[in-house]
């Protein structure tokens, strides 16, 4: 509990939620411990704005757990998912786990924008030169073929 800021809040009447309440007064506030700092606040935006975001993994194989495929016409194949651990660029040849297909990403995209690189975190399409929307499916899972490639 140390590392995790306790607010009692009240939303129907906004009590220490931006400001700190004066219909609390036994609420002294919180106090958060970190390896090189100490923390405190009374409200629940002061709590918000004290948490640290997770790392990424990006040091990590790419793992990419296909959500759907779709045949868009004039491109070809684009699976979809989100990147999980790793990095997907263009160029990069990777393998789908479990059928063990290996292929190369022409292309990738975030919300219809061209992307040089997806991160752990980002939703994305890639396109995949030579594969049939039927060879994939929803579940499967891509990887870089050269980098601890996923097995079944």
């Amino acid at each position: 509990p140390a590392t995790v800021p306790f607010v009692p809040i009240s939303g129907w009447n906004g009590d220490n939620m931006l400001e700190a309440s004066t219909n609390m007064p036994w609420f002294k506030g919180w106090n958060l411990e970190r390896k090189t700092t100490k923390l405190e606040g009374k409200t629940l935006l002061q709590a918000l704005d004290a948490m640290e975001p997770p790392s990424r993994p990006l040091d990590k194989p790419l793992r990419l757990p296909l959500q759907d495929v779709y045949k868009i016409g004039g491109i070809g194949t684009v699976p979809v998912g989100r990147v999980e651990t790793g990095i997907i660029k263009p160029g990069v040849v990777v393998t789908f786990a479990p059928v063990n297909i290996t292929t190369e990403v022409k292309s990738v995209e975030m919300h219809h924008e061209a992307l040089t690189e997806a991160v752990p975190g980002d939703n994305v399409g890639f396109n995949v030169k030579n594969v049939s929307v039927k060879e994939l499916r929803r579940g499967y899972v891509c990887g870089d073929s050269k980098d601890n490639p996923p097995k079944a």
